[in-house]
């Protein structure tokens, strides 16, 4: 077993550099030696800052695939290229963090486990919201029971206006969708992961056009371009579960309302219930009285050493490289991450067709 994992990064943009590689470069046992971008000289830049002083550069992530030195690759595309790429790392004998969302297309994502059982390679995929102090803390009160059987739940992922204007986030064709599987996608993994439920029964979806169109927008990155908004601003699901389990997905960019809160869960058990909201709230019933419990955790994350924290990205890059070097499944399971695109895929579905969608 190798004691130092050499990494590939594919896509070198925000989310690979804030998230992947400021946290990458906190493991010891990680070496950053290849770095690949349409835009060379973005890749170059981005090697300086990051890599080993032999790193690589590369164009096409073929050519960086077929260096027998990269263990592991992180793909940190557009949505658009998530499954070619990883299939293709997989194939090569890597072993693949694909951020989220899995895929455009469930049959995209289904291809991708595929790949990845017939490699033997690990496959994750960047759902960092579950790393989160307060959802480590609420996983481990669900899985002890405190709320019993969780019955009903909504999934947040609600921005008053906060259109991200860069890059292709506005891209249909390159993205798959607007804020449902932008931060939606978050929300719904983290309600799915609370409740232990990844059996769909059916879906029924709303998806909405309505302020993308307006021109000046207030907007908290600068105003969009109506002729470039190519997604939905908001979209809503109603997701019943095999056992009967409903949650309900509110997702969206710009909306009027000040409800807002992102990657956030509510969860109603039959012994109690529990919210991000404002803060970790637990609530239930004790001796015929109801309670509230406000729980109160360290910000900043968790110990790392002294002087220093661990933010959600550090642990679950730490975590991720640790069932490599020690041969066990990662946290976030590749069948989990499907069931996610595929009830995406299904709330985009029952919009266009107007009816319920229905899982076999």
């Amino acid at each position: 077993m190798k004691n130092t994992l050499k990494i590939g990064i594919i896509g070198c943009g925000a989310i690979a550099v804030e998230k992947h590689l400021k946290s990458l470069r906190k493991i010891d046992q990680v070496e950053v030696v290849a770095f690949c971008n349409r835009n060379l000289n973005r890749a170059e830049v981005v090697a300086k800052d990051f890599g080993t002083v032999d790193a690589k550069i590369y164009a096409d992530y073929r050519e960086l695939l077929k260096d027998k030195a990269v263990d592991v690759v992180h793909v940190c595309t557009p949505n658009v290229f998530h499954a070619e790429i990883s299939i293709a790392a997989l194939e090569a004998g890597k072993h693949v963090m694909c951020e989220k969302p899995m895929a455009k297309t469930s049959e995209e994502a289904k291809q991708m486990i595929a790949a990845a059982k017939e490699s033997g390679k690990k496959l994750t995929i960047g759902y960092n919201n579950r790393f989160r102090p307060d959802s480590q803390y609420l996983h481990k009160a669900v899985s002890r029971g405190d709320l019993g059987e969780i019955y009903y739940a909504k999934a947040h992922a609600i921005r008053r206006r906060a259109v991200p204007t860069w890059g292709v986030f506005m891209d249909e064709e390159k993205q798959g969708g607007g804020p449902l599987i932008d931060i939606g996608t978050h929300a719904l993994d983290l309600t799915l992961w609370m409740m232990d439920n990844y059996k769909p029964k059916s879906v029924m979806g709303s998806v909405f056009r309505k302020l993308g169109k307006q021109k000046d927008a207030a907007n908290a990155f600068g105003s969009w371009d109506p002729e470039e908004f190519k997604v939905e601003d908001s979209a809503f699901g109603f997701i019943k579960m095999q056992n009967g389990a409903t949650i309900v997905l509110e997702s969206s960019w710009a909306l009027n309302s000040l409800d807002v809160d992102e990657a956030k869960c509510s969860l109603s058990g039959t012994k109690g219930g529990a919210d991000m909201k404002d803060g970790l709230r637990i609530h239930g019933e004790d001796f015929g009285r109801l309670y509230t419990k406000n729980v109160e955790l360290e910000p900043g994350g968790v110990a790392f050493f002294e002087g220093e924290t661990e933010s959600e990205a550090d642990v679950e890059m730490r975590l991720w490289i640790e069932s490599i070097l020690n041969d066990t499944e990662p946290v976030v399971k590749p069948e989990e991450a499907l069931v996610v695109t595929q009830i995406l895929e299904a709330i985009y579905e029952s919009d266009r067709i107007g009816q319920a969608v229905y899982f076999d």
